[in-house]
């Protein structure tokens, strides 16, 4: 079938719900998700957003723009980060009208936590920035936000899997899309496409992201031509559920959490002497593999506790019942008495499609490419950096989101209807037709299970370039032999063994673009650690890196960072 809409989203998370809440009502909009709208990746987001309403202390947004562009490692782009942080306050308060149930302070404000990387004073001490709901924060906003774009009015295409972008003269034209119920393959037409199609940390074995995070979106935009950017910077979040990858929320530590050692000790005192257990991400991470390499994790293992005991059932009760029932559930264990194993666990791509501060696709010579936007995960506005804080993503998607959807209300009138090419679906059929007709080949879960281990072991937390070239040796096989994959389902309806074979397309050719990202970057900055280089490079490499698909493969070259009001310094904490 064909469908025609004014306004395509892909993707019903925080960024895609937001551009449509703006332009519902004024323009025909249609939202694509590939799972049922409520199931989408935001949801699992748990500890806040982050904002300086200063409910609980003195804050001020020029503070915390100073820690986003700071946690970034001063590869954050700072007119992204000051509009982040100047609209913070707006953002939060539209929600709380929205709907959204903050928890309260005595008096009645919004309540306000702790979380890591955010100071008072330009980093003089930990200040309480983050505004939630319990620790499901995501959960609520998402919901806030659906049943908001849903009284407007827009149409929603619900497990509808985007399989092909249409452009035409560098022009956006409409989307190929495959339908999960039925096995039947759409084209949309339309005169704006915005992709929030969110991140793709399922490239690594272990992670907090959903099986759903496979980075299509991303990958589709470079595949039609678009550069994409810092892709080398992947976060790893630093209590994941061990051996699970689960998250436990940052809150965690912002309530009073304390990570140990094999030796019971508080080792972060070492690392982080000024803010301990509520230090950067990147800087925890690294912090808890060192203790691991030097013998001292749990029983000589790959793992350290977090250590909730201290704080009470009735206060774990309160403000963090979702991990205290991930805990167990999962571990069979109760946090208010046990002590939690974790390890870190991919959380976060700072990389992705190239925008301006309106959500605009930018081209190769930062033009902006018509129709096209991009918000959430999957954009690169660079305000997070090399190095996201923790609440800034709940902040980013309503933040950019709202601002694609003012743009497009913008510019949509001035936008010409593009003619889509005959059959634009061609491609997309004949791609199925060939995974269906295949009698013999390798199973796609093998080939992405050997993508994910050669992605922990040699391009995580710690990476040197003996080992991203043997994890590059190793993805460049497995995209030679992606060619053979075969399926044993050639059914129509709900067909995971044909959209896993899909899937897997994207996140190797992710996996391929994230290390030779990686490889050329010969510095360590936020979570890029390179341990052959690793002090951090201003004179060489304070540039982002781009990278953008050709005929003999791919193209590196480089853009500089928008720096206004801080000049990069040395980052410690």
């Amino acid at each position: 079938m064909e469908f025609k809409h004014d306004v395509l989203i892909v993707g019903a998370g925080l960024a895609g719900l937001r551009a449509a809440v703006e332009v519902a009502g004024v323009a025909d909009v249609a939202l694509i998700s590939k799972v049922f709208s409520t199931r989408s990746h935001s949801g699992a987001a748990q500890g806040g957003i982050a904002g300086a309403l200063g409910n609980e202390e003195p804050d001020s947004w020029e503070w915390h723009m100073y820690d986003t562009v700071k946690g970034g490692d001063f590869l954050t782009d700072q007119d992204a980060a000051e509009v982040l942080a100047q609209d913070a306050l707006r953002a939060i308060y539209e929600l709380e009208h929205m709907g959204v149930p903050f928890n309260r302070t005595p008096a009645g404000t919004i309540a306000q936590r702790a979380f890591g990387g955010h100071t008072r004073d330009f980093g003089k001490a930990p200040v309480k920035r983050a505004c939630h709901a319990a620790d499901r924060t995501g959960r609520v906003i998402m919901d806030t936000l659906y049943f908001e774009s849903l009284r407007k009015g827009i149409k929603v295409y619900e497990e509808f899997y985007l399989l092909d972008l249409i452009m035409q003269e560098n022009t956006v034209a409409g989307l190929v899309v495959y339908e999960l119920a039925t096995g039947a393959v759409h084209v949309f037409h339309s005169r704006v496409v915005v992709l929030a199609t969110g991140g793709f940390g399922k490239v690594y074995k272990t992670t907090s992201n959903c099986f759903a995070n496979t980075g299509d979106g991303v990958y589709l935009a470079y595949r039609a031509g678009m550069p994409l950017e810092d892709m080398e910077f992947v976060q790893f979040h630093p209590t994941g559920i061990y051996g699970l990858g689960v998250l436990i929320s940052e809150a965690a530590r912002g309530e009073g959490g304390m990570l140990r050692n094999g030796k019971g000790d508080r080792f972060m005192e070492r690392y982080a002497p000024g803010l301990k257990d509520l230090a950067p991400r990147d800087v925890i991470s690294r912090a808890i593999y060192d203790e691991i390499r030097e013998g001292r994790g749990i029983d000589g293992r790959d793992y350290i506790h977090l250590d909730l005991t201290h704080l009470g059932k009735e206060h774990l009760a309160a403000k963090l019942s979702d991990i205290s029932s991930f805990v167990r559930i999962y571990l069979g264990i109760d946090p208010a008495r046990d002590l939690i194993p974790v390890q870190p666990t991919c959380h976060y791509m700072m990389g992705g499609i190239p925008t301006n501060l309106d959500g605009q696709v930018l081209g190769e010579n930062q033009q902006v490419i018509q129709g096209l936007y991009a918000a959430g995960e999957c954009a690169c506005v660079s305000v997070h950096g090399a190095n996201r804080l923790g609440c800034n993503s709940l902040l980013d998607l309503v933040v950019f989101g709202r601002r694609a959807g003012k743009k497009i209300l913008q510019v949509l009138e001035s936008l010409a209807w593009v003619s889509l090419p005959d059959h634009p679906e061609m491609d997309t059929l004949a791609k199925i037709d060939r995974l269906k007709m295949r009698q013999d080949g390798e199973k796609a879960g093998v080939l992405r299970n050997e993508m994910q281990e050669a992605m922990m072991a040699y391009c995580s937390v710690f990476r040197n370039k003996k080992d991203l070239n043997k994890a590059l040796a190793t993805i460049q096989s497995l995209m030679e032999r992606y060619e053979g994959v075969a399926i044993d389902n050639r059914g129509l309806r709900f067909n995971t063994d044909l959209t896993e074979a899909l899937e897997l397309e994207s996140l190797l050719n992710l996996s391929y673009i994230i290390l030779v990202s990686a490889l050329a970057r010969e510095e360590s900055r936020g979570a890029h650690f390179r341990e052959d280089y690793p002090e951090r490079d201003d004179q060489n490499w304070l540039k982002h890196t781009m990278i953008r698909k050709t005929n003999d493969g791919y193209n590196l070259f480089y853009k500089p960072v928008t720096i206004t009001r801080f000049e990069p310094k040395p980052r410690v904490y």
